[in-house]
């Protein structure tokens, strides 16, 4: 056991030569923690007042006074001593000389990995500060998911953060209320901590909008003083009826918060009085057969609303929520809204993953908030394998975080919670993602749909899946849930990719080729040399690298054959075939916007950096600019069975008369062609210059959309543009 030492000069084992504030935390200890382990906690705190000696807060307070208030916080949620101990070292590692071995020859090391998951990574470099957050984000997810009790060490951090932000700077102050209201709220709901959620909520809201919430929380108050009468009438009727029913309860009046009033006005168009003309209710009982009694009960008293009822007992929310949630019809005008639940399940509401906090790792039986949280944060980590980019990660989480879901069935009977929003495709990937993979379609109730289409709470859906079938980049416009959009761009990527070296492969033979050799001339040791000397671990990375315009293929060729033995000056440059386009290759290609190119054009491409191939026209304006870097210039064609659509725009001009855009999109869709956009250029009383933005096949499809326009006598001239 570590001995507290106090500092020189203090007189030992006196209780009043420890600040108040430690006293305090002690105090809150000694309720459910054993005196050695209290004394680890001490031992903790003089070794992180030492480490964070003469550091003071922007409130002029000494630094050591966050971290022991942070541990209060948890000590609050009666979390256990190793959980109080990273908490009050939390900050040590990020801003002083303490070191992790320090901490974990004191303490052991799943303390050092606690401390090591809340500590951000400022001391690398990175790009951008947005980039510096997102990652230490990810890497904080990443820990959560090997212990949660990081973030219940980051939540406490913020929620003191928050408590204290009256002294930052102005805009500090906006910058982190708006990250508390975005990501920590969220993930403090999606953990079922409500109490943390519910101050984080109403500390960012206070510091982002001040008037907004003096103005809310003002008419809050008022609203409470006029209607204390009716809710203690409806109270004690409801109390009157449940005893009468032979249950025992507890009713509680519920308050809305000004976040919560805020966002109902904002997301729902109403006004504060609407959102304000409600009773809010809590019933709460001994058990789960009691709270359908309950329900009983209520329903008996006031009538209930059509519609409004709904069982978070049987199906329960994400978060582990459990409850029955109805609305009846109040004496006074106005609706009552009714939550029952039982005294373990009120608990959770409140407390979420730190709800009976007895931490074993999975040897414990876990309550249903820490169930939940572990299948969430084990989706997160698949999430975080397949996703290169931090901010892309940070993003996806954001998405995961809306506090609303619906509920589906397999054709099973399984339930699967999904985002509100959430489309067949979301729940194909929710299912499994090689189901995801392979959807061509959907039945909701036994109904066919396509797989775009948005889901309702209740629906049992089936998937109709293809071997044939692939994610294309449109799918990501049709899903909502991170797990699928995930699961499609990392599928999207490695397409990409697969298409990279392939045509990467085209485009060295053709350099070979222009050389009068082959790469089939470069034993395989040379190759290995030289992809040695230029860092690639696989031959296919230097392919995709060249396909994508990092690389140029004639000077890759020309410097494997130089390695080879092969002089410069024997060396026969001439002109090779050309690179011809089959339409497969859409995540290496792009077609320049300046010109449109359709298969029959003729073409050429222009390597650019990092985008890989950008296929121009001939006769398009800027390719006499590109030719000034012959280098970067590739011959290609059409191969003749080249598939696809492919972006035409037209500028059609036409007589300004009412019904004229709709009889030219009705020729254009009678040439079975896509419309992707619209849009007046030029207009005056008598004509008017509309530029479509269409999909065709070939110059010959073009051709006959441009006949069926031309064939309308409003129109005066369609042309390609530009020309």
């Amino acid at each position: 056991m570590h001995i507290f030492m106090p500092r020189r000069g203090a007189t030992r084992d006196k209780s009043s030569a420890r600040p108040e504030y430690l006293r305090a935390l002690e105090r809150q200890l000694s309720a459910y923690l054993p005196r050695q382990q209290i004394a680890r906690v001490r031992r903790a705190y003089e070794i992180g007042a030492q480490a964070h000696e003469g550091q003071t807060r922007k409130s002029g307070e000494p630094y050591i006074t966050h971290p022991v208030a942070v541990a209060g916080i948890l000590a609050g949620l009666r979390l256990d001593a190793e959980t109080i101990i990273a908490a009050i070292l939390h900050d040590t590692l990020e801003d002083t000389a303490l070191t992790s071995e320090r901490i974990g020859a004191e303490f052991g090391t799943v303390v050092v990995e606690l401390v090591d998951g809340v500590t951000k990574l400022d001391k690398l470099q990175f790009r951008s500060r947005q980039e510096a957050v997102a990652e230490s984000f990810r890497k904080m997810l990443l820990a959560m998911a090997r212990d949660l009790r990081v973030i219940l060490i980051k939540l406490a951090d913020r929620l003191h953060n928050m408590r204290t932000l009256g002294a930052m700077e102005p805009q500090s102050r906006r910058r982190i209320a708006r990250e508390t209201l975005e990501i920590y709220a969220p993930i403090a709901q999606r953990l079922g901590m409500n109490d943390f959620k519910a101050e984080l909520q109403d500390l960012g809201f206070r510091a982002l909008y001040p008037d907004r919430h003096r103005i809310i929380a003002e008419r809050i108050k008022a609203t409470l003083g006029n209607r204390r009468e009716a809710m203690t009438r409806i109270a004690e009727a409801l109390k009157k009826r449940l005893a009468s029913d032979k249950l025992t309860s507890r009713v509680v009046s519920r308050i809305k918060s000004p976040w919560s009033i805020y966002t109902k006005m904002r997301g729902q168009q109403k006004s504060l009085a609407e959102v304000m003309d409600v009773f809010g209710f809590r019933v709460v009982v001994d058990s789960v057969p009691h709270c359908y009694q309950a329900l009983g009960s209520v329903h008996g008293l006031y009538k209930p609303l059509d519609g409004r009822f709904r069982d978070f007992i049987a199906i329960p929310k994400a978060n582990g929520y459990q409850s029955l949630h109805t609305v009846l019809f109040g004496p006074f005008g106005a609706p009552i809204e009714i939550q029952i639940r039982t005294e373990d399940m009120d608990t959770i509401a409140d407390r979420g993953i730190a709800a009976h906090w007895a931490y074993k790792a999975k040897t414990m039986p876990a309550n249903s908030a820490q169930s939940r949280a572990r299948e969430w944060l084990s989706g997160l980590v698949d999430q975080e394998s397949a996703t290169r980019s931090s901010l892309e990660f940070v993003e996806n989480v954001k998405v995961d975080l809306f506090p609303d879901e619906i509920y589906v069935f397999t054709p099973k009977g399984e339930i699967l919670s999904l985002p509100r929003n959430a489309t067949a495709l979301d729940f194909a990937y929710a299912v499994h993602t090689d189901v995801g993979n392979r959807a061509v379609a959907a039945r909701a109730d036994h109904q066919l749909v396509p797989l775009r289409a948005p889901l309702s709470s209740g629906q049992t859906v089936e998937i109709v899946t293809a071997a044939s079938a692939t994610p294309s980049p449109q799918w990501l416009d049709w899903v909502v849930s991170s797990r699928a959009r995930t699961a499609i761009r990392h599928h999207l990527k490695r397409l990409q990719h697969e298409d990279a070296v392939e045509f990467g492969h085209r485009m060295l033979d053709r350099a070979f080729s222009s050389l009068e050799s082959s790469l089939e001339t470069i034993p395989p040791d040379v190759l290995e040399r030289y992809l040695d000397e230029q860092k690639y671990k696989r031959f296919e990375e230097l392919l995709a690298d060249i396909a994508l315009g990092n690389r140029v293929a004639e000077t890759e060729a020309q410097a494997l054959l130089v390695l080879h033995g092969e002089h410069p000056h024997t060396i026969n440059v001439r002109s090779g075939e050309k690179i011809l386009i089959t339409g497969s290759e859409r995540g290496v290609l792009s077609f320049a916007n300046c010109c449109h190119p359709t298969p029959g054009d003729e073409i050429m491409g222009y390597l650019s950096a990092g985008k890989g191939i950008v296929v121009h026209r001939l006769e398009c304006p800027n390719v006499p600019e590109l030719r000034k870097l012959p280098e970067r210039c590739i011959e290609m064609a059409w191969d003749s069975a080249v598939q696809g659509d492919y972006r035409v725009e037209l500028r059609i001009d036409v007589a300004n008369k009412p019904g004229v855009l709709a009889q030219v999109a009705a020729a254009i869709a009678e040439a079975r062609s896509n419309i992707e956009n619209v849009e007046y250029k030029e207009r005056d009383t008598e004509t008017a210059t509309l530029l479509f933005t269409i999909e065709v096949r070939n110059r010959k499809h073009l051709a006959d959309v441009i006949r069926h326009v031309r064939r309308l006598q409003v129109v005066n001239t369609v042309r390609r543009y530009p020309l």
